[in-house]
């Protein structure tokens, strides 16, 4: 892969008269605080970043080319392979774009259990960005509390689709399969439980000092910058931007729930936290709702062709993922694979802004600034 690194440089300060010279350092792309094989190498005079580049590809397997020579249900194990965090979102994005071209009809109870699958995925990723994003940065316990309680969501996922991580679980037109007898049950038992845990998730954090000067400031921008780098999620939220698309451009059952769309105008490392720490408090807020209107019974799977062929022509849909929006584009000329599918990752877009952040940061907030915009590699590199 080719890239710009920086070279050194010797330094004069104006305020001393002292020359110093700069030092180039690399973090990746096997250092435990970028969560995947990433690199970033960052030139640093004394304790001040001076310039940093991110170096992605490590991670590439080419998804994109890939589904060219492959049927569209093909593809939908490849998706969980990007955001691997949360693949039931990636599952269900490429399904949407499918079914929209198709002009296919969900069933309800088909709908219900994406929704409810989406949610808790979304709470499990989550669970890791605050567990990882603490570990990074010194505190141990809050770690394995967070791995506790997403182990349940994963032994709820297990139940209903046999996996834990890859999940494989939506097909166009609905589901794989129907959740197996008792699981909306103890999906209901899971969100009662975490509703009271939440609490003590704050209790140990949230209100610490040190956790609070430790973030406060750090990495901040506004929201025109936001807009300018084309961030999203709570990237672009944290600026003041009420953006959702959840709300603002429903799919899938949203419309029919209550729920709020968290936002701070600090633009740090902190309102970002914060904003996490909500939006898991949402995500039980609607699954409540989604979980108590389950319907009884029902079909799983549309009418679906055998071998599904979008008609001639080009889509782009997208959906609010745990990271931002993530779209999908397809070009189809009819056939039973497509002629061109193009992923709009929101790991990759988020990730853009960190040189811009970590010009002039000192270099012990380099982790911190750099977990607060919660990346998955899998998705960067796609």
């Amino acid at each position: 892969m080719s890239v710009d690194l920086p070279t050194n440089h010797t330094i004069t300060s104006p305020a001393t008269g002292i020359r110093t010279e700069e030092m180039l350092l690399n973090v990746g792309p096997q250092h435990p605080s970028t969560h995947g094989v990433f690199r970033l190498v960052v030139m640093i005079d004394g304790e001040t970043i001076t310039e940093a580049v991110p170096v992605m590809g490590y991670l590439h397997r080419g998804t994109e080319k890939l589904a060219e020579d492959l049927t569209y249900t093909q593809i939908i194990p490849y998706t969980d392979r990007l955001d691997y965090i949360s693949a039931m979102t990636n599952n269900y994005v490429l399904c949407h774009a499918v079914e929209t071209m198709m002009g296919l009809e969900i069933p309800e109870r088909a709908d219900f259990l994406r929704l409810i699958a989406m949610e808790l995925n979304r709470i499990a990723s989550h669970l890791v960005w605050w567990g990882t994003y603490l570990l990074d940065i010194g505190a141990m316990s809050p770690f394995l509390y967070a791995f506790r309680d997403r182990e349940m969501i994963l032994d709820l996922f297990n139940e209903l689709c046999g996996a834990r991580m890859t999940f494989n679980y939506m097909r166009v037109g609905g589901v794989k399969w129907d959740a197996p007898p008792g699981w909306i049950d103890k999906a209901k038992d899971f969100v009662q439980y975490m509703k009271k845990e939440f609490a003590n998730y704050h209790t140990l954090v949230s209100g610490n000092e040190i956790f609070i000067h430790r973030l406060k400031g750090i990495g901040k921008f506004d929201a025109k910058t936001a807009i300018d780098y084309s961030l999203s999620g709570v990237m672009l939220r944290s600026t003041g931007v009420k953006w959702d698309l959840r709300k603002d451009e429903p799919y899938s059952l949203y419309s029919r729930f209550e729920f709020d769309v968290p936002t701070s105008t600090d633009g740090d490392c902190l309102a970002r936290y914060h904003l996490r720490m909500a939006e898991i408090e949402q995500s039980l807020r609607i699954l409540e709702q989604a979980l108590d209107q389950f319907p009884k019974e029902g079909e799983t799977m549309g009418k679906v062709p055998r071998v599904i062929r979008p008609p001639a022509g080009e889509t782009f849909v997208r959906i609010e993922s745990p990271r931002g929006e993530i779209g999908v584009y397809i070009a189809s000329q009819g056939k039973d694979k497509p002629w061109r599918l193009k992923l709009r990752r929101p790991s990759f877009n988020n990730l853009q802004i960190l040189p811009s952040l970590l010009q002039g940061a000192n270099l012990s907030n380099m982790v911190a600034i750099l977990g607060s915009i919660d990346i998955v590699l899998g998705e960067v590199d796609a």
